[in-house]
């Protein structure tokens, strides 16, 4: 085996390869000797890459390696490897979710001690030989209560430390188990109760369209007054505007940001206040750290070499050309079908019920499985289409698969997904029709057909007359032109009492301010009961960026 690695890594990640008797591992000192063009030499007969963040696996590299089986990114974000070439040369990619979680976890810790006890600035006025102790005196952890925005691996570690001093745990995450909250002393409730009672808000979510600007003028104005906020996770959660203006008006008593919307930061209103810390993007930036993520790197590639075992990989597992062909749409239809049923769950998911009926069911599910678990996720944590089943086992949620040969309504193939909760359930099934165009076929028991692409709008109303004449004036009203609308009725389905009715809206949108305006109106409406924006044309996975569902690319062997 020819290992090469582009980057600088530690001697012990170094050590976990070179341990295997007969493995050629090519370092970047010795790439620099060959001056330009020796990485592409390297790799014309390598069986692995490894990369940090400054070598840009790009397809013309890629080109230049025939023979590669496998790249892996010693860290999460895989921005620098074009993953959609590296899956149709049947290389699989891996990165190092997690490893980080500890280091985080502290600083996270550490900037909360140094809000309550002002060390930055007693720092400075000693420094500038100034004996301020009467204006320095703070305050504890001990007894306030500490809410976490995002229960991962990150956010739980915060959990277990924040309790040893002493701090209250209210968490919010839809996508933990309530058991694995019970564990780790942390009492689940609504996010806005999480701004309510929060003394310290920490973030420890991913980007999505429901996270970005979480925090904002209007989550501000119900925060409990004199809260302080964190965030070690993504610049894009916060409003910067918003949040300067509530720390100057006192609304919020302080903030200690480690991410920002554009980095570096070279112009901030930050910058003005003194009761703002902040740092470089450092969170994840330890010794230890980034020791483990390179051992943890050099194992992942070790073991796939060796045994075909594959961990925390970006894309997906083979298939052959002929099963691919086939199951492709399906793929994309599970992920689909489960992101449109991850905007309705009721309550914190505790299983999933997933239900193969036609030929889908006679093939492989692994993929069908995960992709549908990813679509339910794809709002929570970094979670792909090999590590799914697994981070929701880590998150104490059961899945269940059943099997059925047959299929009625005329379906060929069918996939029926069950939320469960401790609040109700959740279910939808879909299928493909014309061999590529995912359509919903059911929707918590009722058949309603509708479109699994686009943007969409999922309405619950009263049955009675007018409501849909009602919905139709309120779009046109906003420019949103109807490229869909399915209704259906209720008459024993669980969650829609009869005498409610569902309609599942396709719209065109050209200005996103306009459909958001348009829910806010059909909100008001005294006959509809709840309504809900479904964006299904892109999905935002903090590991790929912006993932665009329906121009996934599979792994296959040719």
């Amino acid at each position: 085996m020819k290992i090469v690695l582009a980057e600088k890594v530690s001697p012990a990640t170094l050590a976990v390869l070179k341990q295997e008797p007969g493995w050629n591992i090519v370092t970047a000192d010795q790439i620099a000797k060959l001056g330009p063009g020796g990485l592409e030499a390297e790799l014309a007969d390598a069986d692995a890459l490894v990369v940090r963040s400054a070598v840009q696996a790009n397809a013309k590299l890629l080109e230049s390696a025939p023979n590669l089986r496998v790249i892996g990114r010693a860290g999460v974000g895989v921005d620098n490897i074009d993953t959609a070439a590296a899956t149709h040369r049947g290389i699989v990619v891996m990165n190092t979710p997690g490893a980080n979680a500890v280091a985080v976890a502290e600083l996270t810790i550490g900037l909360m001690i140094s809000m309550a006890r002002a060390i930055p600035r007693a720092n400075s006025t000693m420094h500038a030989a100034k004996w301020e102790k009467k204006s320095l005196q703070g305050s504890e952890l001990r007894g306030k209560t500490l809410g976490i925005v995002g229960l991962g691996r990150i956010g739980l570690e915060v959990a277990r430390r924040a309790r040893s001093f002493g701090m209250d745990l209210i968490g919010y995450d839809p996508f933990i188990a309530p058991v694995v909250a019970r564990e780790n002393e942390v009492t689940l409730v609504p996010i806005d109760e999480i701004f309510k009672k929060s003394d310290y808000l920490t973030l420890h979510v991913g980007l999505t369209t429901q996270t970005e600007g979480m925090i904002n003028a209007t989550s501000i104005k119900i925060m409990k007054p004199g809260i302080r906020i964190i965030n070690c996770a993504r610049g894009e959660l916060i409003v910067d505007e918003a949040l300067a203006e509530a720390i100057q008006s006192g609304q919020v008593a302080g903030a200690a940001l480690d991410v920002f919307r554009k980095e570096p930061l070279k112009d901030s209103a930050y910058f003005e206040l003194d009761n703002v810390l902040l740092s470089p993007h450092v969170a994840g930036s330890t010794n230890e750290a980034q020791e483990a993520i390179g051992i943890q790197l050099a194992e992942q590639v070790r073991d796939y070499l060796k045994l075909g075992v594959v961990q925390n990989a970006v894309n997906v597992p083979s298939l052959s050309r002929e099963e691919y062909v086939e199951a492709a749409p399906y793929i994309d239809m599970a992920e689909r079908l489960g992101l449109f049923l991850s905007h309705a769950t009721p309550g914190n998911v505790e299983s999933i019920q997933i239900t193969y009926a036609g030929r889908i069911a006679q093939g492989k599910t692994e993929l069908l499985r995960n992709a549908a678990i990813c679509g339910v996720f794809a709002n929570s944590e970094v979670v792909n289409r090999i590590n799914a089943a697994a981070i929701a086992q880590e998150r104490g949620i059961r899945i269940q698969e059943d099997k059925k040969e047959f299929t009625t309504g005329g379906s060929g193939s069918t996939l029926k997904i069950v939320l469960h909760s401790s609040d109700g359930d959740a279910s939808a099934s879909a299928t493909v029709l014309h061999g590529n165009s995912p359509r919903l076929l059911t929707y918590d028991g009722i058949d309603i057909e509708a479109p699994l692409n686009g943007t969409l709008v999922t309405i619950r109303n009263h049955d009675v007359p007018g409501v849909v004449g009602r919905i139709g004036t309120i779009l046109g009203e906003h420019s949103l032109n109807i490229a869909n609308f399915a209704l259906g009725r209720s008459t024993r389905s669980q969650r829609v009492p009869q005498g409610q009715a569902l309609a599942v809206v396709q719209i065109d949108v050209q200005n996103p301010s306009d459909a958001n305006a348009a829910i806010e109106a059909l909100r008001k409406v005294e006959a509809i009961a709840s309504v809900r924006l479904v964006e299904l044309e892109k999905v935002t996975n903090p590991a790929q960026e912006t993932q665009v569902v329906t121009s996934v690319s599979y792994l296959y062997e040719i």
